[in-house]
């Protein structure tokens, strides 16, 4: 039998359209409302659930969700202009629930009689919330600080952290938006985002959250997996296809009736996307396999660890929490309960806490050809690969004013 031979591949060479490379205007139009329709889904789920727990009505629910649209597509355009560039799609994020729960259940606002009241104070406080939150991401992304830590990813510890933001539908602010962000570049045929790139998007998506909180969206934002995941089931990781779906999401958030009846799509509809598009990103960071030794068991006890850790301690406290009404960290510091039990509820989270940590510490001086670092280290700074620049610049020659460091 001949050898069969699969040498790694830097990027993907069955897409149809790069980052760069554009579709016929009648296809990019078709494909950018197919983002737009699959920003429904968590755009309608989100505020369906929070809404009525906050004393909302029906009324209430439609402006909440034309709201998240509406932010979102604002979210997206600046991303995608001056964040990481990349095709990736901004929307609302399943991992404030669990906080904005906390708050919900607030004794104060409980106390509230009139239903309406409840639910402008409730909203008020989560507005408050998410303003003091996304300090956090704004600090850490223009600091450089996340640019910094992620040098010490390998190809080893991103592929499972990748893996778990496809398989985990609660996504945790930074770190799912660094695994997505990987996985929208692969899907793009564009280089890895350097480390000055991932901060940048980071910055933005702080400035994200900050006009969830100044506008009233009831949740923080972070980047779209399964959006991420329609460019590899499309073909297409087109800039301009995400750039124009953007607008649709702000077009149709001020157009209230014709909102409703895209978003009256049965979410069994929905759930089946999901399915493929979640297994498609998951398959995606698994390919970054490629670049290390899967024959060294160091990677395989790394890789298994990750990927178990990483499923079964956020379903864990996912049970608890539907169970008891609270997580497993209940003490009398609700601040404090919500923090460990948002960080532990996230696969993406625990993932990269358990893959950085162990890339990091065993035989790392011996390792580092197994763990792929020959091939990762050019990706690190922005200038260690001469596509970075055709991928990554910023537009309006904004580079002299924000040369990249």
């Amino acid at each position: 039998m001949a050898d069969i031979t699969h040498p790694p591949m830097e990027q993907l060479q069955d897409l149809e359209y790069c980052i760069d490379s554009n579709p016929p205007w009648a296809e990019t139009i078709l494909l950018a409302f197919q983002n737009y329709i699959l920003m429904l889904g968590t755009s309608v789920m989100i505020p369906s659930m929070l809404v009525p727990a906050m004393g909302g009505s029906s009324g209430d629910k439609a402006q909440v969700i034309q709201t998240l649209l509406f932010v979102a597509g604002i979210n997206t355009l600046l991303q995608a202009l001056f964040g990481t560039r990349l095709p990736a799609v901004v929307g609302g994020s399943f991992a404030y629930v669990i906080p904005i729960a906390h708050i919900i259940s607030d004794s104060s606002l409980q106390r509230i009689n009139d239903p309406h009241e409840r639910f402008l104070q409730t909203m008020r406080a989560i507005q408050g919330a998410l303003i003091v939150a996304s300090s956090i991401q704004i600090v850490l992304g223009y600091s450089q600080v996340w640019g910094l830590f992620s040098r010490f990813f390998s190809p080893l510890g991103m592929a499972p952290v990748v893996g778990l933001v496809g398989l985990g539908l609660i996504q945790q602010g930074f770190p799912a938006s660094t695994g997505a962000y990987k996985a929208a570049s692969r899907l793009a045929i564009a280089t890895p985002p350097p480390a000055y790139v991932l901060s940048r998007g980071i910055g933005w998506q702080g400035i994200g959250i900050l006009l969830d909180g100044l506008y009233g969206t009831g949740t923080g934002s972070t980047v779209s997996v399964e959006n991420a995941g329609l460019l590899g089931l499309t073909r297409v990781g087109s800039r301009r296809v995400v750039q124009i779906s953007a607008g649709f999401m702000i077009f149709f958030s001020t157009l209230g009736k014709f909102g409703a009846v895209f978003a009256s799509i049965p979410f069994p509809i929905f759930a089946a996307l999901y399915c493929v598009l979640f297994g498609l990103v998951a398959a995606v960071g698994i390919s970054f396999l490629q670049f290390t030794n899967m024959n060294s068991m160091r990677n395989l006890i790394i890789t298994g660890l990750t990927l178990f850790l990483g499923i079964s301690v956020p379903q864990f406290f996912s049970q608890y929490w539907t169970s008891s009404h609270h997580g497993p960290v209940h003490t009398n510091a609700g601040w404090f309960n919500a923090f460990l039990n948002t960080i532990f509820s996230s696969p993406a989270t625990v993932g990269l806490i358990v893959a950085v940590f162990l890339d990091n510490t065993l035989e790392v001086e011996r390792s580092k050809k197994d763990r792929g670092m020959p091939w990762w280290v050019k990706f690190r700074t922005f200038r260690g690969d001469n596509r970075n620049e055709e991928f990554y610049t910023l537009p309006f020659n904004l580079n002299r004013f924000f040369p990249p460091t």
